[in-house]
């Protein structure tokens, strides 16, 4: 059998990464970078430092609006399949590479498989929503990270073709923990937050992107501010600058170090999807720059608290939570293992 694992971004590299130490002797399994995200910090480095299969190929398609990324991608996608004639193309989360391989495979009658399934922010502008939504009712196979990922599925009518095998980032960040405390390097015991900012919501409107970063830099406790290029090249175009006050930049961070921030820091200030949900899986308190989350679960026992206005950027109560996340509601790190046995199963 043919595994064709279709990735382009950040958060699907780390992703791939479980999928392919678990995949087992006598199954064949490719990787197709699209080259959606075009930074070497971002796609190069984090394939060499999680040991990950070099990809077949690049497609080099990189940035541009959603209509002229999502119409590349399907071209080129195109022309890959017919060449690598998979017999599965899995892809992953919710980026426009998901979204144009699930219509390529669908399109061309190859079998599809969707890792992280079933996640709803109920938020139908985000463009990840439609991208979740569409390539879930296109799937044969639905790999779902947790119990609300199912009911959201069973409630569409997609029960019958869906698993829970659990979320693959806890696989990612046992890993990843494990190797920072492997390396253990010494640095500052001083207290911290750390932060990213990167979603269009947050970065598009100068008005508000100065005001939260005006809130960050006003902050009690100092903030590592680890700079996204879309956060940089907005910054720049607005006149903002972002090293000041309790801002420190960080240059955007390989997969491991951006882990071993955060185990270290008192807490996470994000907009990232993925990295609310790292924050919780490492038992670090969290404070998302969204209306809303796909992710559910963090938001039990307040790990997570949804703070769109940024209003508490200049009050850390949150970042004095201590205790122990309910990690277990996102599996036990074997998902990589249930969902490949789920397709071969299929």
């Amino acid at each position: 059998m043919r595994i064709l694992s279709v990735v382009g971004a950040r958060p699907q590299f780390i992703k791939v990464a479980p999928i392919a130490r678990a995949m087992p002797e006598g199954v064949e399994h490719l990787i197709l970078h699209t080259g959606q995200h075009y930074d070497e910090e971002m796609s190069q480095v984090i394939f060499d430092e999680l040991k990950i299969p070099r990809p077949i190929a690049n497609l080099q398609i990189g940035s541009g609006s959603h209509a002229s990324q999502t119409a590349a991608l399907l071209v080129a996608l195109e022309t890959s399949f017919l060449e690598i004639a998979p017999d599965w193309v899995l892809v992953y989360g919710d980026t426009n590479t998901t979204i144009a391989a699930a219509l390529t495979a669908a399109k061309m009658n190859i079998r599809l498989a969707h890792l992280e399934a079933g996640l709803r922010s109920f938020n139908r502008t985000m463009p990840e929503e439609l991208n979740r939504i569409v390539t879930d009712h296109l799937s044969d196979l639905l790999l779902a990270p947790s119990s609300i990922a199912m009911d959201n599925l069973f409630a569409e009518g997609l029960g019958s073709k869906a698993k829970l095998v659990g979320d693959v980032m806890v696989d990612s960040v046992r890993d990843a923990e494990s190797l920072n405390r492997v390396l253990n390097e010494e640095e500052s015991s001083e207290p911290y937050l750390m932060a990213t900012l990167h979603r269009a919501e947050n970065t598009d409107d100068p008005e508000r992107l100065a005001k939260l970063i005006e809130m960050m830099a006003s902050s009690l406790l100092p903030i590592r501010l680890a700079a996204h290029p879309r956060l940089v090249a907005k910054t720049n175009d607005f006149g903002i600058f972002l090293n000041r006050g309790s801002i420190s930049v960080v240059k955007p961070l390989s997969y491991l170090s951006m882990v071993r921030l955060m185990m270290r820091s008192s807490g996470v200030i994000t907009d990232s999807g993925g990295l609310q949900k790292e924050a919780f899986l490492l038992g670090i308190p969290c404070v998302t720059l969204r209306t809303e989350t796909e992710w559910l679960e963090t938001l039990e026992g307040g790990w997570n608290v949804l703070d769109p206005n940024g209003d508490l950027l200049s009050n850390q109560w949150w970042a004095e939570k201590r205790g122990a996340a309910d990690k277990a509601v996102y599996g036990d790190g074997q998902a990589s293992r249930r969902a490949i046995e789920a397709i071969l199963n299929a």
